[in-house]
């Protein structure tokens, strides 16, 4: 499975614009290579919007920082 890495868009100096109204933060995680890509998960339809890629924690932290995120479910 494919991620398609760099494909979000510049809006403001933010890769994408986040609406805790319509979207959840998520990791989607592949289960055979272990992968992780955060971005955000359309709450009505379940589209899932890719942001930046997971190599460890920190980019984790900063993912959660630069979006205001608190809690981010996984998706496999």
């Amino acid at each position: 499975m494919m991620f398609g890495f760099g494909r979000a868009k510049k809006q403001n100096g933010r890769s994408t614009a986040f609406d805790p109204t319509r979207q959840r933060a998520a990791l989607r995680c592949s289960i055979c290579t272990g992968e992780q890509v955060a971005g955000f998960q359309d709450i009505r339809t379940g589209q899932f919007e890719e942001v930046m890629l997971i190599r460890g924690e920190a980019d984790l932290q900063r993912f959660k920082s630069e979006y205001g995120v608190r809690e981010i479910v996984k998706i496999y």
